[in-house]
């Protein structure tokens, strides 16, 4: 272990802990097993080997850390005893003399762990038919570590991060192409996640889509289409992500609509968008019961830009009224106040508005509570804040799949312990029980 030796005396064999076997597989949750098994370690034992590592000054973790070396003893331990099952006999039993195949050394191999490389001997046969179960043949990766290269990954950190950081706190050097290919241990389920079968109806759906660059030949802008839904329970459920080309168009949205019909969305009640030319139509293709409710935000920022930055305070202080109305007539009285004020000056605004009043007002048929879910797709962007964050990191990605793929991880990162769900499930039956 090191240059640390364990000699505070001799043990006995009274004083040899027994560690209690359970034959078979363990039927029990693992962790109450491996507890268990910890707790059948003579407590003596492991506090002298805690003091004794302590005065020697030696640290728990780190390339010569206690838990390091512990790791590899263990691990050598398991493959040994593994090889003796094997080959039926133990180590210099004379029953295995002639007895065909025998051990046949040993080899060096360095494992990647989450306590850091750790090299351990590996027992050999003389016919190779020895499998190893702890540690597979060609496996150089232990425990949980492809886990958090997946995990650091959702969350945004590029593949050189991830490097950096493993080399940093594990001391382990893993090349980018390798964490690439451990990231892309992902791609079957998300073909899976991307294919799985829908619920029948949903409240609402809220579309909207994103632009990250792809190298295809040259590096270009491609719209990824996000459909986030509420669930009839109150949960949040992302439908897919879809690469279109080009820019962003009412075609491409309705094979987008189509694949969810096909996948078992037979209605929905409310479909929450931007003010995306010819995007009404087509969703009115798809579910023609579905009410179409444009985004408030969009359509106020949409405002904005026909306008004078000095006239931006006062136009929403006006337009204000309009969309807090208590009812549609009375937001139409509302916005005929405001189209006499401005439409002189800015007759586009009062056009924007106009050209989009039977998408704007179906919000206004509702309670306050519900209102502040379905006026907006405030409900996607936060989505849209995370996509665009792992998105940011990397510039570009080489090709259409490599986008999806990191997408798709930050999706899976999302609520990891399952606490926003559970708010946003009380929010929204707070509200739907109010109303």
């Amino acid at each position: 272990m090191g240059n640390v030796k364990i000699v505070s005396r001799a043990m006995t064999d009274a004083d040899t802990p027994v560690v209690p076997v359970q034959a078979g597989p363990a039927q029990t949750d693992p962790q109450v097993t491996a507890q268990a098994l910890a707790e059948a370690l003579d407590p003596r034992v492991v506090a002298r080997l805690a003091a004794q590592a302590r005065a020697q000054g030696l640290s728990l973790l780190g390339r010569d850390g206690l838990l390091r070396q512990l790791t590899k003893r263990f691990l050598e331990a398991t493959l040994d005893a593994e090889m003796e099952e094997h080959l039926g006999y133990g180590k210099h039993d004379p029953v295995g003399r002639n007895g065909g195949n025998s051990r046949n050394g040993k080899r060096s191999k360095t494992l990647l762990t989450e306590v850091g490389p750790v090299d351990i001997e590996v027992p050999r046969d003389r016919d190779g038919s020895f499998t190893p179960g702890v540690v597979a043949k060609r496996q150089r990766r232990f425990g949980g570590i492809d886990d958090l290269v997946i995990s650091l990954t959702a969350k945004g950190l590029t593949t050189g991060e991830v490097a950096a950081h493993l080399a940093q706190v594990y001391g382990a050097a893993v090349s980018k192409d390798h964490i690439s290919t451990i990231t892309d241990r992902v791609l079957d389920t998300m073909g899976d996640w991307q294919n799985r079968p829908l619920d029948s109806v949903y409240p609402v759906i809220f579309i909207d889509c994103i632009h990250v660059k792809i190298r295809d030949g040259q590096v270009a802008n491609r719209p990824i289409y996000v459909a986030l839904a509420t669930t009839a329970d109150g949960g949040k459920d992302v439908l897919g992500l879809w690469a279109g080309d080009g820019g962003e168009g009412a075609k491409y949205w309705l094979r987008v609509l189509t694949e969810l019909k096909n996948r078992g969305v037979a209605d929905v009640c409310i479909v929450v968008c931007d003010g995306l030319k010819g995007l009404p139509a087509a969703i009115g293709e798809v579910w023609p019961q579905a009410v179409v409710q444009t985004c408030l935000i969009h359509l106020l920022r949409n405002s904005f830009t026909y306008a004078s930055k000095a006239d931006w305070g006062q136009i929403s202080k006006d337009l204000k009224p309009v969309y807090t109305a208590p009812s549609e007539q009375a937001a139409l009285d509302a916005f005929a106040e405001f189209g006499s004020k401005w439409e002189r000056k800015y007759p586009a605004i009062v056009r924007l508005w106009t050209n989009a009043w039977s998408e704007f007002v179906p919000f206004l048929r509702f309670d306050t509570e519900i209102r502040k879910i379905v006026c907006s797709t405030n409900a996607i962007e936060s989505l849209n804040a995370r996509f665009r964050r792992a998105v940011n990191a990397r510039g570009h990605f080489p090709t259409e799949q490599a986008a999806l793929k990191i997408l798709y991880l930050a999706v899976t990162s999302l609520d990891p312990t399952g606490k926003g769900r559970t708010r946003w499930s009380n929010r929204w039956l707070s509200r739907h029980e109010a109303r």
